[in-house]
């Protein structure tokens, strides 16, 4: 077995990768339950297919097998909503708590600094969301992931040069759409 490949290893790598992962998918998902199953078998599938590979191998294959199980549910999604076109699915939740009760408390100190950052991060997650698949992948491993080019790269499937540009894009992008109120 290589040098890092122990499943000790490989549970610390999936661990330290769940929450991001689950930020990506959910982002390009919009549904939490999705974005669980997507992320619970993109990391199956680095275990069973590449768990015996070096750890410095993971970051990039898992992210390349977390990207094509995003695609794959994306297809799914646009095959089942073409022939399915008149199912609308309502989204009520009878169960849910009235407004009054979700409504964060302002009376705790810093209650309408974090409501305005978590409006920050719907505005962002949903600005991603509107990026190219490409553009929205760029900029996710590379300044929410932290990967290197040459990582981002791998992970993408696509040279340096490719990562530059669809990251360039991205910002540009993402500056048009959230104005002054991000520092991107």
């Amino acid at each position: 077995m290589a040098e890092g490949a122990s499943p000790q290893g490989l549970n610390s790598f999936l661990l330290q990768a769940q929450a991001r992962a689950l930020r990506v998918a959910e982002i390009s998902t919009r549904s939490r339950d999705d974005a669980l199953d997507i992320v619970q078998d993109a990391m199956l599938h680095l275990a069973r297919a590449y768990g015996r590979r070096p750890a410095d191998e993971w970051p990039p294959l898992f992210h390349r097998i977390l990207e094509n199980k995003i695609r794959d549910w994306q297809r799914r999604q646009t095959v089942r909503n073409r022939f399915f076109f008149w199912r609308q699915e309502r989204e009520e939740d009878d169960d849910a708590p009235p407004p009054e009760e979700r409504a964060p408390d302002l009376a705790i100190p810093d209650a309408t600094e974090r409501l305005m950052q978590d409006e920050a991060m719907l505005r962002l997650k949903s600005a991603l969301a509107e990026l190219p698949a490409r553009q929205r992948e760029a900029f996710v491993l590379r300044i929410w992931e932290g990967l290197s080019t040459d990582d981002t790269a791998t992970a993408m499937g696509c040279s340096d040069g490719s990562v530059k540009t669809h990251l360039a894009r991205a910002l540009a992008n993402l500056r048009g759409k959230l104005g002054e109120s991000w520092s991107l």
